[in-house]
């Protein structure tokens, strides 16, 4: 298994007034990375269909300032029948700033109902999944 790795630029918007990556950019920060692994980097045009958030988990263990970039490592670390976890390290200036788990699950746009993880996504997020 290999990590999903994306470098992430902060912007002046993700800051507060602390000099500080606001507590609730971060969302967005790992937001951004678990979209350049499925849809970017290497897609999965499936979970374009529907897949929302159950669950955020975030550990603040650095503060992060106005570094130019942060890199953000993902993976996957569980896959159920109808969800899965995607874990994430947050590293600034080489430290581990931060870690977070967010639970997804895939979603029928067209009835709004959550719907089973499909054997051609499970394939995809077990190369990523990291026991």
């Amino acid at each position: 298994m290999t990590r999903h790795l994306y470098e992430c630029p902060l912007r002046w918007s993700d800051m507060d007034a602390y000099g500080h990556v606001n507590n609730a950019r971060f969302l967005t920060l790992y937001e951004e990375a678990r979209v350049a692994m499925f849809f970017v980097d290497v897609p999965l045009p499936e979970l374009k269909d529907g897949v929302v958030v159950a669950r955020h988990e975030i550990d603040y263990l650095l503060p992060v300032g106005h570094e130019a970039k942060v890199r953000i490592e993902t993976w996957i670390e569980e896959i159920k029948n109808s969800s899965f976890v995607v874990a994430y390290e947050l590293f600034a200036d080489g430290k581990l700033a931060s870690r977070a788990r967010t639970v997804l699950v895939p979603f029928n746009l067209a009835h709004q109902v959550p719907r089973r993880v499909t054997a051609v996504e499970r394939a995809f997020l077990e190369k990523w999944r990291e026991a």
